[in-house]
Protein backbone atom coordinates (compact mmCIF):
# COMPACT_ATOMS: atom_id res chain seq x y z
CA UNK A 1 0.00 0.00 0.00
CA UNK A 2 1.23 3.61 -0.75
CA UNK A 3 1.51 6.19 1.91
CA UNK A 4 -1.87 7.79 1.10
CA UNK A 5 -3.24 4.61 1.32
CA UNK A 6 -2.17 3.38 4.68
CA UNK A 7 -3.21 7.03 5.79
CA UNK A 8 -7.19 6.53 4.59
CA UNK A 9 -6.82 3.26 5.93
CA UNK A 10 -6.13 4.30 9.13
CA UNK A 11 -9.39 7.08 9.17
CA UNK A 12 -11.38 4.52 8.11
CA UNK A 13 -10.31 2.25 11.39
CA UNK A 14 -10.33 5.65 13.33
CA UNK A 15 -13.99 6.21 12.22
CA UNK A 16 -14.87 2.56 12.72
CA UNK A 17 -13.74 2.06 15.91
CA UNK A 18 -15.31 5.77 16.92
CA UNK A 19 -18.58 4.65 18.22
CA UNK A 20 -17.88 1.34 18.78
CA UNK A 21 -15.44 2.10 21.71
CA UNK A 22 -17.88 4.36 23.31
CA UNK A 23 -18.68 1.52 26.00
CA UNK A 24 -15.01 1.73 27.27
CA UNK A 25 -15.82 5.28 28.67
CA UNK A 26 -12.90 7.44 29.61
CA UNK A 27 -10.98 9.46 26.54
CA UNK A 28 -7.65 7.87 27.42
CA UNK A 29 -9.14 3.98 27.99
CA UNK A 30 -10.49 4.79 24.23
CA UNK A 31 -6.97 6.22 22.70
CA UNK A 32 -5.34 3.32 24.45
CA UNK A 33 -7.81 0.61 23.17
CA UNK A 34 -7.18 2.20 19.25
CA UNK A 35 -3.57 1.78 20.00
CA UNK A 36 -4.20 -2.12 20.97
CA UNK A 37 -5.91 -2.44 17.70
CA UNK A 38 -4.01 -0.85 15.15
CA UNK A 39 -0.97 -3.27 17.16
CA UNK A 40 -2.93 -6.33 16.00
CA UNK A 41 -3.42 -5.28 13.26
CA UNK A 42 0.16 -4.63 12.05
CA UNK A 43 2.58 -7.34 10.84
CA UNK A 44 4.43 -9.26 13.49
CA UNK A 45 4.34 -12.61 14.69
CA UNK A 46 3.59 -12.48 18.23
CA UNK A 47 0.56 -10.10 19.36
CA UNK A 48 1.27 -10.17 23.15
CA UNK A 49 1.62 -6.48 24.57
CA UNK A 50 4.75 -5.82 24.85
CA UNK A 51 5.93 -6.61 20.95
CA UNK A 52 3.34 -4.88 20.21
CA UNK A 53 4.32 -1.74 21.99
CA UNK A 54 7.35 -1.89 20.71
CA UNK A 55 6.03 -1.95 16.75
CA UNK A 56 3.96 1.07 17.56
CA UNK A 57 5.03 5.05 17.79
CA UNK A 58 3.01 4.97 20.58
CA UNK A 59 3.52 1.98 22.45
CA UNK A 60 3.28 2.24 26.32
CA UNK A 61 3.05 -0.85 28.29
CA UNK A 62 2.37 -0.10 31.25
CA UNK A 63 -0.78 1.87 29.58
CA UNK A 64 -1.60 -1.00 27.58
CA UNK A 65 -1.51 -3.54 30.44
CA UNK A 66 -3.64 -1.22 32.42
CA UNK A 67 -6.00 -1.08 30.15
CA UNK A 68 -6.49 -4.96 29.28
CA UNK A 69 -5.75 -6.21 32.57
CA UNK A 70 -7.39 -3.90 35.17
CA UNK A 71 -9.91 -1.15 33.61
CA UNK A 72 -13.26 -1.99 34.49
CA UNK A 73 -14.74 -1.34 30.99
CA UNK A 74 -17.50 -4.07 30.04
CA UNK A 75 -17.13 -6.05 27.05
CA UNK A 76 -20.62 -6.97 26.32
CA UNK A 77 -21.99 -3.83 24.92
CA UNK A 78 -19.17 -3.74 22.76
CA UNK A 79 -20.23 -6.96 21.53
CA UNK A 80 -23.40 -5.76 20.92
CA UNK A 81 -22.39 -3.00 18.82
CA UNK A 82 -20.33 -4.44 16.79
CA UNK A 83 -22.72 -7.50 15.83
CA UNK A 84 -25.36 -5.00 15.14
CA UNK A 85 -22.98 -3.59 12.88
CA UNK A 86 -21.55 -6.05 11.04
CA UNK A 87 -24.67 -8.90 11.01
CA UNK A 88 -26.56 -5.85 8.78
CA UNK A 89 -23.22 -6.08 6.60
CA UNK A 90 -23.47 -10.01 6.12
CA UNK A 91 -26.40 -10.85 4.30
CA UNK A 92 -28.94 -12.45 2.25
CA UNK A 93 -29.15 -15.86 4.49
CA UNK A 94 -27.20 -15.84 7.46
CA UNK A 95 -26.39 -19.25 9.29
CA UNK A 96 -25.13 -19.24 13.17
CA UNK A 97 -22.36 -21.11 14.05
CA UNK A 98 -21.33 -22.54 17.17
CA UNK A 99 -17.73 -24.19 17.34
CA UNK A 100 -14.84 -24.22 20.00
CA UNK A 101 -11.09 -23.10 19.82
CA UNK A 102 -7.89 -24.27 22.41
CA UNK A 103 -5.40 -22.02 23.50
CA UNK A 104 -2.45 -23.97 24.25
CA UNK A 105 -0.43 -22.77 27.94
CA UNK A 106 2.93 -23.23 29.33
CA UNK A 107 1.58 -22.88 32.83
CA UNK A 108 -1.73 -23.34 35.01
CA UNK A 109 -2.24 -20.06 36.23
CA UNK A 110 -3.96 -18.75 33.20
CA UNK A 111 -7.73 -18.59 33.97
CA UNK A 112 -9.79 -21.48 32.90
CA UNK A 113 -6.44 -23.30 31.66
CA UNK A 114 -6.24 -26.91 32.23
CA UNK A 115 -5.27 -30.60 30.47
CA UNK A 116 -8.47 -30.54 28.30
CA UNK A 117 -9.26 -32.14 24.92
CA UNK A 118 -9.33 -29.54 22.25
CA UNK A 119 -10.88 -30.15 19.00
CA UNK A 120 -8.45 -27.57 17.85
CA UNK A 121 -5.58 -29.28 18.77
CA UNK A 122 -6.76 -32.61 18.35
CA UNK A 123 -5.57 -33.52 21.08
CA UNK A 124 -5.25 -33.34 24.82
CA UNK A 125 -3.29 -30.85 25.97
CA UNK A 126 -2.67 -28.09 28.42
CA UNK A 127 -4.92 -25.24 27.49
CA UNK A 128 -7.88 -23.00 27.25
CA UNK A 129 -10.65 -23.49 25.67
CA UNK A 130 -13.37 -21.17 24.52
CA UNK A 131 -16.97 -21.43 22.39
CA UNK A 132 -17.86 -18.91 20.17
CA UNK A 133 -21.02 -18.22 18.22
CA UNK A 134 -20.22 -16.94 14.24
CA UNK A 135 -22.14 -15.15 11.75
CA UNK A 136 -22.14 -16.32 8.25
CA UNK A 137 -23.21 -14.56 5.49
CA UNK A 138 -22.84 -14.97 1.71
CA UNK A 139 -19.28 -13.71 1.50
CA UNK A 140 -17.86 -13.10 5.12
CA UNK A 141 -18.12 -14.05 8.57
CA UNK A 142 -17.99 -12.30 11.77
CA UNK A 143 -17.76 -13.59 15.54
CA UNK A 144 -20.85 -12.53 17.73
CA UNK A 145 -19.20 -13.54 21.33
CA UNK A 146 -17.07 -15.85 23.17
CA UNK A 147 -17.62 -17.78 26.57
CA UNK A 148 -14.39 -19.04 28.02
CA UNK A 149 -15.21 -23.06 29.08
CA UNK A 150 -13.96 -23.36 33.10
CA UNK A 151 -13.27 -27.03 34.33
CA UNK A 152 -15.37 -27.74 37.49
CA UNK A 153 -11.12 -27.65 38.82
CA UNK A 154 -11.78 -24.03 38.59
CA UNK A 155 -15.45 -23.46 39.41
CA UNK A 156 -14.99 -25.38 42.70
CA UNK A 157 -11.71 -23.80 43.92
CA UNK A 158 -12.42 -20.65 45.45
CA UNK A 159 -8.47 -19.50 45.46
CA UNK A 160 -8.20 -20.04 42.18
CA UNK A 161 -11.52 -18.17 41.21
CA UNK A 162 -10.33 -15.18 43.35
CA UNK A 163 -6.49 -14.74 42.07
CA UNK A 164 -8.30 -14.88 38.60
CA UNK A 165 -11.13 -12.62 39.53
CA UNK A 166 -13.60 -14.66 38.13
CA UNK A 167 -16.97 -13.28 39.31
CA UNK A 168 -19.33 -15.01 41.44
CA UNK A 169 -21.99 -15.25 39.45
CA UNK A 170 -20.39 -17.21 36.84
CA UNK A 171 -20.63 -21.20 37.78
CA UNK A 172 -19.75 -24.24 35.64
CA UNK A 173 -21.31 -24.58 32.63
CA UNK A 174 -21.03 -27.38 29.56
CA UNK A 175 -19.61 -26.18 26.48
CA UNK A 176 -23.04 -26.40 24.92
CA UNK A 177 -24.58 -24.94 27.95
CA UNK A 178 -22.25 -22.02 27.10
CA UNK A 179 -23.62 -22.52 23.48
CA UNK A 180 -27.13 -21.74 24.20
CA UNK A 181 -26.04 -18.79 26.07
CA UNK A 182 -24.32 -17.02 23.60
CA UNK A 183 -27.52 -17.32 21.13
CA UNK A 184 -29.77 -15.83 24.34
CA UNK A 185 -27.67 -13.03 24.10
CA UNK A 186 -27.68 -12.83 20.45
CA UNK A 187 -31.27 -13.00 20.07
CA UNK A 188 -31.22 -10.37 23.23
CA UNK A 189 -29.92 -7.77 20.91
CA UNK A 190 -32.58 -8.48 17.70
CA UNK A 191 -30.37 -10.42 15.78
CA UNK A 192 -31.95 -13.02 13.86
CA UNK A 193 -30.69 -16.29 11.67
CA UNK A 194 -31.78 -18.48 9.34
CA UNK A 195 -30.14 -21.70 10.68
CA UNK A 196 -27.54 -22.96 13.43
CA UNK A 197 -24.72 -24.75 12.73
CA UNK A 198 -22.83 -27.37 14.90
CA UNK A 199 -20.28 -30.09 14.86
CA UNK A 200 -21.19 -33.48 16.29
CA UNK A 201 -19.48 -32.46 19.57
CA UNK A 202 -23.10 -30.52 19.88
CA UNK A 203 -25.10 -32.18 17.79
CA UNK A 204 -25.01 -35.07 19.59
CA UNK A 205 -26.17 -34.13 22.80
CA UNK A 206 -30.21 -34.08 22.69
CA UNK A 207 -30.68 -31.02 25.30
CA UNK A 208 -29.10 -28.99 22.85
CA UNK A 209 -31.07 -29.89 19.88
CA UNK A 210 -33.68 -29.28 22.05
CA UNK A 211 -32.53 -26.34 22.77
CA UNK A 212 -32.74 -25.30 20.10
CA UNK A 213 -36.43 -25.91 18.89
CA UNK A 214 -37.13 -24.70 22.30
CA UNK A 215 -35.71 -21.29 21.10
CA UNK A 216 -37.67 -22.30 17.27
CA UNK A 217 -34.37 -22.30 15.46
CA UNK A 218 -33.81 -24.38 12.46
CA UNK A 219 -30.54 -26.23 12.92
CA UNK A 220 -28.46 -28.31 10.89
CA UNK A 221 -26.14 -30.30 13.24
CA UNK A 222 -23.35 -33.22 13.39
CA UNK A 223 -24.16 -36.12 14.99
CA UNK A 224 -22.46 -39.44 15.61
CA UNK A 225 -22.82 -42.61 13.49
CA UNK A 226 -24.11 -44.21 16.79
CA UNK A 227 -26.72 -42.03 17.70
CA UNK A 228 -30.53 -43.84 17.10
CA UNK A 229 -33.03 -43.10 14.66
CA UNK A 230 -36.54 -44.78 13.49
CA UNK A 231 -36.53 -44.92 9.48
CA UNK A 232 -40.63 -45.97 10.06
CA UNK A 233 -42.76 -44.57 12.53
CA UNK A 234 -43.30 -47.13 15.33
CA UNK A 235 -46.04 -48.28 16.54
CA UNK A 236 -46.71 -46.84 20.23
CA UNK A 237 -49.03 -48.70 22.99
CA UNK A 238 -49.71 -46.55 26.17
CA UNK A 239 -49.72 -48.28 29.39
CA UNK A 240 -53.15 -48.90 30.98
CA UNK A 241 -53.57 -47.70 34.34
CA UNK A 242 -53.48 -50.05 37.43
CA UNK A 243 -55.89 -49.58 40.22
CA UNK A 244 -55.79 -45.85 41.22
CA UNK A 245 -54.14 -42.71 40.50
CA UNK A 246 -53.13 -41.45 37.71
CA UNK A 247 -52.22 -43.51 34.42
CA UNK A 248 -48.93 -43.95 33.48
CA UNK A 249 -47.65 -41.88 30.65
CA UNK A 250 -44.76 -43.89 29.42
CA UNK A 251 -45.38 -45.85 25.82
CA UNK A 252 -44.27 -49.55 25.26
CA UNK A 253 -42.41 -50.14 22.00
CA UNK A 254 -43.00 -53.95 22.50
CA UNK A 255 -39.87 -55.84 20.11
CA UNK A 256 -39.47 -52.42 17.73
CA UNK A 257 -36.06 -51.15 18.23
CA UNK A 258 -34.38 -47.84 16.79
CA UNK A 259 -31.31 -47.93 14.24
CA UNK A 260 -27.98 -46.42 14.05
CA UNK A 261 -27.56 -43.77 11.61
CA UNK A 262 -24.36 -45.65 10.46
CA UNK A 263 -26.79 -49.16 9.67
CA UNK A 264 -28.84 -46.50 8.13
CA UNK A 265 -26.42 -45.76 5.96
CA UNK A 266 -25.32 -49.05 5.04
CA UNK A 267 -28.47 -50.01 3.83
CA UNK A 268 -29.43 -46.90 1.93
CA UNK A 269 -29.74 -46.25 -1.48
CA UNK A 270 -29.83 -42.99 -3.90
CA UNK A 271 -26.24 -41.73 -3.24
CA UNK A 272 -26.33 -38.77 -5.55
CA UNK A 273 -22.93 -36.94 -5.96
CA UNK A 274 -23.09 -33.17 -5.41
CA UNK A 275 -21.06 -30.61 -5.33
CA UNK A 276 -21.31 -27.23 -2.80
CA UNK A 277 -18.85 -24.43 -3.88
CA UNK A 278 -16.01 -23.58 -5.54
CA UNK A 279 -12.45 -23.58 -4.25
CA UNK A 280 -9.32 -22.93 -4.57
CA UNK A 281 -8.51 -26.13 -6.87
CA UNK A 282 -11.88 -26.32 -8.59
CA UNK A 283 -15.48 -27.52 -7.43
CA UNK A 284 -15.96 -29.37 -3.79
CA UNK A 285 -17.65 -32.27 -4.21
CA UNK A 286 -18.75 -35.40 -2.84
CA UNK A 287 -21.76 -38.31 -2.90
CA UNK A 288 -24.35 -38.06 -0.60
CA UNK A 289 -27.35 -39.41 0.81
CA UNK A 290 -30.56 -37.66 2.73
CA UNK A 291 -33.85 -39.32 4.10
CA UNK A 292 -36.50 -38.47 6.79
CA UNK A 293 -35.98 -40.09 10.10
CA UNK A 294 -37.26 -39.92 13.73
CA UNK A 295 -34.44 -39.48 16.24
CA UNK A 296 -35.43 -41.58 19.31
CA UNK A 297 -34.12 -40.24 22.30
CA UNK A 298 -36.26 -41.06 25.08
CA UNK A 299 -36.84 -44.68 23.81
CA UNK A 300 -35.36 -46.02 26.44
CA UNK A 301 -37.70 -43.75 29.05
CA UNK A 302 -40.86 -44.57 27.47
CA UNK A 303 -40.88 -41.64 25.70
CA UNK A 304 -42.53 -40.86 22.23
CA UNK A 305 -40.17 -40.39 18.92
CA UNK A 306 -38.93 -37.10 18.02
CA UNK A 307 -40.74 -35.12 14.69
CA UNK A 308 -39.39 -35.84 11.77
CA UNK A 309 -36.10 -34.94 10.65
CA UNK A 310 -33.92 -35.17 7.41
CA UNK A 311 -30.80 -37.31 8.12
CA UNK A 312 -28.09 -36.77 5.68
CA UNK A 313 -25.23 -38.62 5.25
CA UNK A 314 -21.95 -37.87 3.45
CA UNK A 315 -19.78 -41.17 1.99
CA UNK A 316 -16.99 -39.83 -0.62
CA UNK A 317 -16.07 -42.19 -3.53
CA UNK A 318 -13.28 -44.20 -2.21
CA UNK A 319 -13.60 -44.30 1.47
CA UNK A 320 -14.51 -47.66 3.02
CA UNK A 321 -17.52 -45.78 5.45
CA UNK A 322 -19.86 -42.56 5.64
CA UNK A 323 -17.19 -40.02 6.78
CA UNK A 324 -20.15 -37.01 8.73
CA UNK A 325 -23.56 -37.90 9.87
CA UNK A 326 -25.86 -34.77 10.38
CA UNK A 327 -29.23 -34.24 11.65
CA UNK A 328 -31.24 -31.36 9.64
CA UNK A 329 -34.17 -29.84 11.63
CA UNK A 330 -35.34 -28.28 8.06
CA UNK A 331 -38.27 -27.93 5.82
CA UNK A 332 -39.13 -31.35 4.09
CA UNK A 333 -39.46 -29.50 0.71
CA UNK A 334 -35.60 -28.68 0.70
CA UNK A 335 -33.33 -30.23 -1.94
CA UNK A 336 -30.77 -32.57 -1.36
CA UNK A 337 -28.14 -29.96 -2.95
CA UNK A 338 -29.93 -27.19 -0.65
CA UNK A 339 -29.19 -29.07 2.50
CA UNK A 340 -25.45 -30.18 1.75
CA UNK A 341 -24.49 -26.31 0.81
CA UNK A 342 -25.82 -25.24 4.37
CA UNK A 343 -24.08 -28.19 5.95
CA UNK A 344 -20.95 -27.14 4.61
CA UNK A 345 -21.16 -23.89 5.43
CA UNK A 346 -19.38 -24.60 9.00
CA UNK A 347 -16.12 -23.68 6.13
CA UNK A 348 -16.08 -19.88 7.22
CA UNK A 349 -15.19 -20.71 10.87
CA UNK A 350 -12.05 -22.31 10.12
CA UNK A 351 -10.86 -19.95 8.26
CA UNK A 352 -11.91 -17.21 11.20
CA UNK A 353 -10.16 -19.26 13.77
CA UNK A 354 -6.93 -18.99 11.34
CA UNK A 355 -7.26 -15.19 10.64
CA UNK A 356 -7.46 -14.62 14.55
CA UNK A 357 -4.78 -16.77 15.70
CA UNK A 358 -2.68 -16.06 12.93
CA UNK A 359 -2.61 -12.55 11.86
CA UNK A 360 -4.67 -11.13 14.91
CA UNK A 361 -2.80 -12.95 18.08
CA UNK A 362 -6.05 -14.26 19.56
CA UNK A 363 -4.24 -16.62 21.39
CA UNK A 364 -1.14 -14.29 22.30
CA UNK A 365 -2.36 -12.80 25.60
CA UNK A 366 -0.39 -13.65 28.04
CA UNK A 367 -2.34 -12.34 31.10
CA UNK A 368 -4.21 -14.44 33.57
CA UNK A 369 -7.54 -12.99 34.79
CA UNK A 370 -10.47 -13.05 33.56
CA UNK A 371 -11.32 -9.72 32.73
CA UNK A 372 -7.86 -9.36 30.82
CA UNK A 373 -8.65 -12.40 28.67
CA UNK A 374 -12.38 -10.63 28.04
CA UNK A 375 -10.76 -7.51 27.24
CA UNK A 376 -7.95 -8.91 24.53
CA UNK A 377 -10.70 -11.08 22.90
CA UNK A 378 -13.18 -8.17 22.63
CA UNK A 379 -10.07 -5.95 20.83
CA UNK A 380 -9.27 -8.92 18.32
CA UNK A 381 -13.11 -8.90 17.14
CA UNK A 382 -13.02 -5.48 16.54
CA UNK A 383 -9.51 -5.93 14.61
CA UNK A 384 -11.10 -9.36 12.88
CA UNK A 385 -13.87 -7.18 12.04
CA UNK A 386 -12.53 -4.12 10.31
CA UNK A 387 -10.18 -6.68 8.43
CA UNK A 388 -13.62 -7.95 6.36
CA UNK A 389 -14.92 -4.64 5.87
CA UNK A 390 -12.01 -4.26 4.11
CA UNK A 391 -12.43 -7.42 2.06
CA UNK A 392 -16.24 -6.56 1.56
CA UNK A 393 -15.02 -2.68 0.58
CA UNK A 394 -12.51 -4.31 -1.78
CA UNK A 395 -14.46 -6.53 -3.51
CA UNK A 396 -17.31 -3.79 -3.90
CA UNK A 397 -15.22 -1.24 -5.26
CA UNK A 398 -13.16 -3.46 -7.56
CA UNK A 399 -15.10 -3.36 -11.29
CA UNK A 400 -15.61 0.72 -9.86
CA UNK A 401 -11.71 1.36 -9.68
CA UNK A 402 -9.56 -1.53 -10.60
CA UNK A 403 -5.91 -2.02 -10.68
CA UNK A 404 -3.68 -0.87 -13.38
CA UNK A 405 -2.65 -4.81 -13.37
CA UNK A 406 -6.07 -5.99 -13.48
CA UNK A 407 -7.38 -8.52 -16.29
Amino acid sequence: MTESEIAKCRKRLERFLADLMEPLGRRERRHWGSVYVRGLLLDGERKSIEPMAARLPEGNVQAMQQLIGQSPWPWAPVWQGLAQRLTAELRPDPVWVIDDTGFPKQGHHSVGVARQYSGTLGKTANCQVAVSLHQAGGEESTILGWRLYLPESWTQDAQRRAEAGIPAEVKFQTKWQLALELIDAAQAWGLRCGVVLADSAYGEVTEFRQGLEARQLLYAVGIPSTLGVWTRAPRLHKLKARGRGRPPSVYHYGEQRPCAVGEVAGKAGGWKHVRWREGTKGWLASRFYAGRVQPSHGFNAGQPPHREVWLLVEWPPGEKEPTQYFLCDLPESYTLRRLVRIVKGRWKIEQDYQQLKEELGLDHYEGRNWTGWHHHVTLVMLAHAFLTLERLRSKKNFWVDPAPDAP
